[in-house]
């Protein structure tokens, strides 16, 4: 998404890695129970929607995984410059595959797919060498008022939040534009 917009804009981009849920159990839980009596059909129809916007394929997700370690795997994927390549494969695993991106072979595989070392990756889950960065960057969400993934903060001023369709995210670097 990020990168169809930066052809068309000028943008400097800080990403947080945030986790998605982080009271989620560590075995994750499904989504029917984590949110019992609601409809989800809409939500798998604006996801699907918008993953095909990416050339994304996105099925239904039936279990709601915790982001924990996936979200340290990331961490350590922007470090050694895979990120890209690290989240896209993480994003395919849970939304396109139903994979548990808290399984650490999931995480490995799409290590492996980035050309990262997954024996270190392995250690750096396993020590728990990033939970500083993961808890300075969830203050960090949380002071910028963040409660939802994605959250786009456009110029300081707007907020864009979950998948919307990316002329949602035009407009409002456009109206950023004519502020500034």
């Amino acid at each position: 998404m990020v990168d169809a917009l930066r052809k068309e804009f000028d943008l400097d981009d800080t990403w947080v890695d945030i986790e998605i849920h982080p009271e989620t159990p560590t075995e994750g839980v499904s989504l029917a129970e984590r949110f019992a009596g609601r409809d989800m059909s809409a939500m798998y129809t604006a996801l699907a929607r918008r993953g095909a916007e990416f050339g994304l394929e996105m099925n239904q997700v039936t279990r709601l995984s915790n982001s924990h370690l996936a979200t340290a795997a990331g961490v350590y994927a922007r470090d050694r410059g895979s990120y890209p390549e690290f989240s896209r494969c993480v994003f395919e695993a849970y939304f396109a595959r139903g994979e548990d991106i808290g399984d650490v072979e999931v995480l490995v595989r799409c290590a492996e797919a980035a050309g990262l070392n997954v024996d270190d990756l392995r250690a750096a889950l396993a020590d728990g060498r990033y939970a500083g960065r993961l808890d300075a960057a969830m203050r960090e969400a949380a002071m910028a008022g963040v409660s939802g993934v994605p959250t786009f903060i456009i110029g300081g001023r707007e907020r864009v939040v979950g998948a919307q369709p990316l002329e949602v995210l035009r407009a409002a670097i456009r109206r950023n534009q004519e502020c500034e």
